[in-house]
């Protein structure tokens, strides 16, 4: 085995001192914490296979097959979403146990994986009887035909779900599921600003959007990268999402991407919101210069649009590296941007444990009394004493790692693998608990480093998933097969059969 066989070997290992700490302290529970080695689960009635649903692909994609069959007895035998009296959110629940079950059937075949995810897209579904159409953030999994109200949701919450229900609809001829999640998205077009961008906060019965913050991280980002996603996952046969996808970059290139005076990294700033019009739209808007960890997704997503959206065919990806000459000038534009901001991610690695701090705040040309001697730093608002902020945490995060995995098979360039192995070494060195399982790290600036008592689903879902992937033979998940949901969870792209709403609206 050669040495990039050798890091995989790594990952796996890794991989398994995660899960064998959770199967041996909480199997069965939805969330870890492996330093008291105790667990804890989202419902009243128990788990509803938050870890173990998220996690299965990534097993199954090691070939870790005793861990596999683990599992998937544990939801053959134990995982019921009978849970009548608990409210789950709509959102996590979709991308992690939703996406993980659609995943697992994609992968597998096997039909007990789609037996459960119709049966709690049943359940979910009911979220989106509001009267606007916006998804409630949370529902009763008791599947009352009613959802529990809440004033307002989020951007991401009402516009990640699609990749899951059209899948979900196409399986199981169930139209229902594509038209409540593509009506949600009817209502979001139709109150986007002009610039192709939205604020983060949707009243919930108008379907309107609240004066809010501009942002492509928390409480926005997947819905940035559902809008490439939904375009590809119909084999691009569903244009309104590219329109919407080219806008919406058109206005983060416009009015987002920025770049430091001394170092030149590309990072993208956040408008705030000041001064408010009769209509409760910004009048204006201040640029903020905050940079939230989860942004990182859209390096990977840029490049990925790049060649495919942005390329003279119009859809089909192109060479590996792309030839200048297949990309048209809106491909170039953003396969540059891409590059550069990954480049600007990977330098918020530059800390004493060579981990990501989940915020970054950059340097401005005109600050003239700006004290670091590096052009970004780690706003520490909430430091006391006896604690870390939550701006400096590395919370085992994967968008950086995504952004690097897709670097990596659309250009074949050895510094991504590089960035990759570094990136893994210092989450072995500092987030890793010899007993078994991981943990946040507090602050990515301290060492020894500190741990906080979590291991997200994500990190074996996600981080692991697209780090092992970074070191697999491309022929592993090939880009233009599938695409990823917002939790990793690979979906096969398709010929729809159930007619999109966008071309053929149902009646009302």
């Amino acid at each position: 085995m050669g040495a990039e066989g050798d890091k995989m070997e790594a990952i796996v290992a890794a991989f398994k001192h995660a899960w064998n700490a959770y199967v041996r302290d909480a199997m069965g529970c939805d969330e870890y914490r492996p330093i008291s080695r105790t667990c804890e689960n989202f419902t009243a009635e128990g788990g509803i296979g938050y870890t173990i649903v998220d996690a299965i692909d990534t097993m199954y994609l090691m070939g870790l097959r005793t861990e596999y069959e683990t599992a998937r007895y544990w939801i053959e035998t134990e995982l019921s979403f009978n849970h009548s009296s608990s409210a789950v959110s709509t959102f996590e629940t979709t991308i992690r146990v939703l996406g993980g079950l659609l995943s697992a059937h994609y992968l597998t075949s096997d039909r007990l994986y789609l037996k459960h995810a119709e049966d709690l897209g049943h359940r979910l579904v009911v979220a989106f009887n509001t009267l606007s159409g916006i998804p409630n953030p949370t529902v009763s999994l008791g599947k009352s035909d009613e959802p529990q109200y809440s004033y307002t949701t989020s951007l991401a919450e009402a516009g990640s779900l699609q990749l899951e229900f059209k899948y979900l609809a196409e399986l199981t001829k169930n139209d229902t599921f594509w038209y409540k999640a593509e009506r949600a998205m009817s209502v979001i077009h139709n109150g986007l600003l002009s610039n192709g961008l939205a604020p983060t906060r949707i009243r919930l019965k108008q379907g309107t959007f609240q004066s809010s913050i501009v942002r492509l991280g928390s409480l926005a980002d997947s819905y940035y990268e559902y809008l490439l996603k939904q375009y590809l996952l119909t084999k691009s046969t569903e244009t309104v999402y590219q329109t919407m996808y080219n806008n919406a970059v058109d206005g983060i290139a416009e009015n987002l991407v920025q770049q430091t005076p001394e170092e030149h990294l590309t990072y993208m700033a956040e408008l705030n919101p000041q001064g408010y019009s009769l209509n409760s739209t910004p009048s204006a808007w201040n640029l903020g210069h905050r940079q939230e960890h989860l942004v990182c997704f859209l390096a990977g997503s840029l490049m990925l649009g790049a060649v495919t959206s942005g390329s003279r065919d119009g859809h089909r990806m192109v060479s590996v590296p792309p030839k200048p000459h297949e990309l048209t000038p809106r491909g170039l534009r953003d396969w540059k941007m891409g590059i550069d901001f990954l480049e600007g991610c990977m330098s918020t690695h530059s800390t004493k444990t060579g981990l990501a701090p989940e915020v970054a705040e950059f340097r401005v040309a005109d600050d003239a009394n700006y004290p670091y001697d590096k052009d970004w730093f780690i706003p520490r608002r909430d430091a006391s004493a006896n604690r870390s902020p939550y701006e400096a945490r590395y919370m085992l995060r994967p968008e950086i790692v995504e952004s690097i995995f897709i670097a990596w098979r659309l250009t074949g360039d050895s510094r991504y693998r590089d960035w990759a192995w570094n990136v893994f070494s210092s989450i072995q060195k500092h987030a890793r608990i010899p007993t078994g399982g991981y943990g946040i790290v507090a602050d990515v600036d301290q060492v020894p480093a500190e741990l906080l008592d979590k291991q997200e689903t994500f990190f074996m879902s996600e981080t692991l998933k697209y780090l092992y992937l970074t070191f697999c033979d491309a022929d592993v998940l090939p880009l233009q097969d599938s695409v990823f949901n917002t939790e990793a969870h690979p979906i096969p792209i398709f010929s729809p059969t159930v007619i999109p709403l966008a071309n053929h609206p149902p009646p009302t």
